[in-house]
């Protein structure tokens, strides 16, 4: 049997669980249907949270896209696709990306990319180089950004 929660409890439930870290309302949203609350319920606890600041998703956008980059090293196109998923707006996808600063993105790029392909295992230059940019596409690199740096290996 599920514990059921009334509005205060699963309000004060969900305060902390923004307060921990920035939540985007997908999550929250989760969150509260499996705490089994009803849609009416959701709403009200949502612009409860939104109002008092515990949900904010321009700064959630902000946040991720920060840190994703600065601790994964994920570029823009992998980063915009993971707010695209949790259904994040494109407004604050764009302020998101305002966030990378460009020197440093730059900078994260090439030294994931030479580090990669000095550690990778591979004698045959073609295969070292379909290795690289498949794990920079993955890491979600810009096309352009990885076949300009693969001319110069």
């Amino acid at each position: 049997m599920h514990k059921s929660y009334t509005v205060e409890e699963a309000r004060k439930k969900l305060e902390q669980y923004c307060a921990y870290q920035e939540r985007c309302h997908e999550e929250v949203v989760q969150k509260l249907k499996s705490l089994n609350m009803i849609p009416q319920a959701i709403d009200v606890i949502i612009a409860y949270l939104i109002e008092h600041n515990f949900l904010n998703e321009e700064r959630f956008a902000k946040s991720f896209a920060r840190g994703k980059h600065r601790i994964k090293h994920w570029g823009r196109v992998r980063i915009i696709n993971e707010l695209k998923a949790r259904k994040i707006s494109r407004y604050n996808i764009d302020a998101a990306l305002k966030e990378l600063n460009e020197d440093e993105y730059l900078k994260a790029f090439n030294d994931l990319a030479e580090r990669f392909w000095e550690s990778a295992k591979e004698s045959n230059l073609m295969k070292k180089k379909k290795k690289t940019f498949e794990f920079l596409m993955r890491k979600g690199y810009e096309y352009n950004l990885i076949t300009s740096k693969l001319e110069r290996f």
